[in-house]
């Protein structure tokens, strides 16, 4: 072996010695206990609950809550709006489910849509930079430092999760949150599963924010967690599941 290729290699090692310890910090959390004979690491997904979630008319709870966190600009504008998680119409998120029985009610409510995490996310093959990839607990970042702006992601995305700053954004920031990092014009972002949150064994801020409790969330690896549970005991659906891409989002109709 050549000396340049064995100091590759080690220098490898050392930092997956370093980066494995940091990752096992969200690993027991109050989203479930993991069991105590077996380390298993987190594999965070989030359940809907449509009929929960429709209670409410016009609620904006989880939405309000995730942008004041993630200081997402108002501009007022729809053809450079920013957004992390909002509604969309019933027809348009599950156009595959589209059939004469569905109940009115349903059909006609707004359906709560994020990114999906997706578990082979496209997004992450087309970035020419590596601005965006999967973590080994299954959320999907953004590297804000190295987006160049391409929009390749956008157009892979099938469910329209990502969005642009055609403008700098700073301005139309009513209240920055100092705790977390504000994006400059040209950049690519999205949800991000409060992945900041997660390091703190704290739940999502659209989680905590719903009072009507439609959203759930935890470690799928985890019986204990709640997510488990109530997608054990509901009827879900995933969004365009027919694409390959095993979105870790769940929706209980």
């Amino acid at each position: 072996m050549k000396r340049r290729d064995f100091l590759k290699i080690a220098g490898l090692t050392i930092a997956g010695s370093i980066i494995e310890p940091a990752i096992d910090l969200i690993s027991g959390s109050v989203f479930g206990e993991l069991p105590k004979a077996k380390k298993i690491k987190p594999k965070w997904v989030m359940a809907i609950d449509l009929k929960a979630c429709s209670k409410k008319a016009d609620c904006k709870d989880c939405i309000e809550a995730c942008h004041t966190v993630h200081n997402i600009p108002d501009f007022k504008n729809p053809k450079d709006e920013v957004k992390w998680i909002w509604t969309a119409p019933f027809e348009k998120v599950f156009e595959e489910l589209q059939h004469p029985f569905i109940k009115g009610d349903r059909k006609n409510s707004p359906v709560l849509v994020l990114c999906n995490q997706c578990e082979d996310p496209p997004c992450v093959k087309v970035c020419p930079t590596k601005a965006t990839w999967k973590r080994r607990d299954g959320i999907v970042m953004m590297d804000y430092h190295r987006c160049i702006g391409c929009r390749y992601c956008m157009a892979a995305c099938p469910y329209g999760a990502r969005s642009f700053n055609w403008r700098d954004p700073r301005p139309f920031i009513k209240a920055i949150n100092q705790d977390f990092p504000t994006r400059t014009q040209g950049i690519v972002e999205k949800c991000n599963f409060c992945e900041e949150r997660l390091t703190k064994s704290l739940v999502p801020a659209c989680v905590q924010a719903c009072k009507e409790k439609a959203l759930f969330f935890g470690n799928m690896k985890s019986d204990d967690s709640p997510v488990v549970r109530i997608l054990k005991e509901r009827q879900s659906v995933r969004r365009k599941s027919y694409l390959g891409t095993e979105p870790n989002i769940y929706y209980m109709l």
